[in-house]
C-alpha cells in the first residue's frame, strides 16, 4: 500500500508545524493553558486563517471535504505542538452533523468552516465510563420539540463550544438512543469549566429541562447508534494521530536529552542499555504509526463498503487505538525513566507530552476497552482470528522484554 502524502498535504503539515513551533511555543502553551479561561482566540484566529476549520467540512458548506487521512497530519502536528484549542473537539462534533446529513442544522457546519463556531460532543455520563451506550439523559417529548435533562462527564472543552452533541433516550433500552444539536447558551445548561492535568479543558455540564426544537434531533434509534458508532471512529483515528505527534516530540526530546546529560564523564546516549531502550521506543512508535494511518484510511472507506466495510472500520479503530495506547504509555515510561527527576517536573517539555498521551489513552475508550470492542466486532466477522488478532499483541514480545 503507499503510504505516501501528496505534495498539498504535505505542505499543509509543514505549515501547521512551523505555525506551531512559532506562535505555541513551550513557554507560550504554559501561559495558555493556566489562563483562567483556557486559550484565547488568537491560536484559534490562526487555525482559521489556515483553513483548517474548512478543511473537512464540506463543498457546499464552504469547506474542503477533506477526510480523515487529511485530518490525520493535521492533528499530527497539533500533537507535536501540544496545542491546546478546541480543534479536535470542534470537528469531532461537526462530525455527527456531517454524517447525518438534516438540512436544518447543514448551517452549523458553514458557521464552523468560517471558524464562527465552535462544537463540542457531550456523550459521557458519570456512570458510563467508556461505554458512550450508557446513557440516563433524557428527552421528553414537549410542545414543538423535547425537553432534554441529565448531566455530562469530561466534555472536552464544552465550556468554550456554542453547540453540543447531546446524547439522550428517548425510551428505554437500545432502540431509544437519540443525538440532539443543543445551544450550549440556551436556558437550562449550567457548565463547570475544568482543567485535565495535560492543560486541555473539559466541562461537567447539567441539563434542566433543556428546551429545544424538533429539528435538532438528528437521528433516534438504530441510526442513532449507527450515527454515534461512525463518528467515534472518526474521534479515535484523529485522536491516534495527535498521539503519534506527541509521540514523535517525545522521542525526539529523549534523544536530545540523552546526547547532553553526562554521567560518568560521557553523554548517557553512549551507554548500551539506553541505546536499546531508544530502539524500542522508536519501534513502538513506527507500529503505532502504521495502525494510525490504516485506522484513518478504514474512516475514510468505510461508507463505501457497506456492512461489512462498518464492521472493518470498527475493528481497526478499535485496534489502532489499543495500538497507540500500548505505545503511549512504553515510550512515555521510557521517557521518564531516561530523564530521570527532571522527566516529572513541569519545566520540561517530556512532563507534558506524557500527560497528554496518558489522557489520550483515556479519551473515548482506553485500551482495555477497545480490547474488548475489537474482541466483539471479530466474533461477527469472516476474518481470519489469527491474522485479525495481530496488530494487538505484536507489541507483547517487545514489552516482555522491556
Amino acid at each position: 500500500m503507499d503510504f505516501d502524502f501528496t505534495s498539498e498535504q504535505t505542505q499543509l503539515a509543514d505549515t501547521v508545524r512551523r505555525l506551531a513551533e512559532k506562535d505555541y511555543s513551550f513557554e507560550t502553551r504554559k501561559h495558555f493553558v493556566t489562563a483562567p479561561n483556557g486559550p484565547g482566540d488568537g491560536v484559534w484566529a490562526k487555525l482559521v486563517d489556515l483553513g483548517l476549520t474548512a478543511l473537512p467540512m464540506p463543498e457546499a458548506q464552504g469547506g474542503f471535504a477533506g477526510g480523515a487521512v487529511d485530518l490525520l497530519l493535521v492533528m499530527r502536528e497539533l500533537g507535536r505542538g501540544l496545542v491546546a484549542e478546541p480543534y479536535f473537539a470542534t470537528v469531532f462534533a461537526a462530525e455527527f452533523v456531517k454524517r447525518a446529513g438534516g438540512e436544518a442544522q447543514l448551517g452549523l457546519l458553514e458557521e464552523v468552516a468560517a471558524g464562527t463556531l465552535k462544537m463540542a460532543a457531550a456523550l459521557g455520563e458519570p456512570a458510563s465510563r467508556h461505554d458512550l451506550g450508557v446513557v440516563d439523559t433524557r428527552a421528553t417529548a414537549s410542545s414543538g420539540g423535547y425537553a432534554i435533562t441529565g448531566r455530562k462527564s469530561v466534555v472536552l472543552f464544552g465550556a468554550q463550544a456554542d453547540r453540543l452533541i447531546v446524547s439522550a433516550r428517548l425510551s428505554a433500552g437500545d432502540d431509544g438512543l437519540a443525538l440532539f444539536v443543543v445551544d450550549a447558551h440556551a436556558p437550562g445548561v449550567v457548565r463547570n469549566d475544568l482543567r485535565t492535568l495535560d492543560g486541555q479543558r473539559v466541562a461537567e455540564i447539567l441539563l434542566e429541562s433543556v428546551q429545544v426544537d424538533a429539528d435538532a434531533l438528528l437521528a433516534e434509534g438504530d441510526a442513532a447508534r449507527d450515527l454515534l458508532d461512525a463518528a467515534v471512529d472518526y474521534g479515535i483515528a484523529l485522536l491516534c494521530a495527535e498521539a503519534i505527534g506527541v509521540m514523535e516530540a517525545l522521542n525526539a526530546a529523549t534523544l536530545e536529552y540523552a546526547k547532553t546529560r553526562k554521567q560518568f564523564g560521557q553523554p548517557i546516549g553512549r551507554f548500551q542499555v539506553l541505546q536499546h531502550r531508544m530502539v524500542e521506543m522508536f519501534m513502538h512508535l513506527e507500529q503505532a504509526r502504521s495502525m494510525a494511518y490504516l485506522a484513518a484510511v478504514k474512516v475514510d472507506t468505510a461508507s463505501a463498503t457497506g456492512d461489512a466495510g462498518r464492521q472493518e472500520r470498527r475493528r481497526v479503530a478499535s485496534a489502532a487505538k489499543v495500538r497507540v495506547g500500548q505505545a503511549a504509555r512504553f515510550i512515555g515510561q521510557q521517557a521518564v525513566q531516561i530523564h530521570g527527576g527532571m522527566g516529572v517536573t513541569n519545566e520540561l517539555p517530556a512532563a507534558h507530552l506524557f500527560k497528554r498521551l496518558t489522557m489520550i489513552e483515556l479519551t473515548l475508550g482506553d485500551s482495555d476497552h477497545h480490547l474488548q470492542r475489537f474482541i466483539a466486532a471479530s466474533a461477527g466477522a469472516h476474518v481470519d482470528e489469527q491474522a485479525a488478532m495481530a496488530p494487538v499483541v505484536a507489541l507483547e514480545p517487545l514489552q516482555r522484554a522491556a
